[in-house]
């Protein structure tokens, strides 16, 4: 289980931390509220392609 994740450098995110609880998570928010990023996050974490784009220099 995913207990927490650390962002640091990803499309227009420089650097965040997530806590996850036990059951039931939920990412909402509004459009361009980088909701897909930390998708996106995750997936590059698993080992899925990442687009060269998303990675901040």
């Amino acid at each position: 289980m995913l207990l927490s994740l650390h962002i640091e450098n990803i499309a227009v995110i420089e650097k965040t931390d997530i806590a996850f609880g036990p059951g039931f998570n939920v990412l909402t928010g509004e459009t361009g509220a980088g909701k897909s990023i930390i998708i996106d996050a995750i997936n590059a974490v698993l080992g899925e392609r990442t687009s060269r784009d998303v990675i901040r220099t």
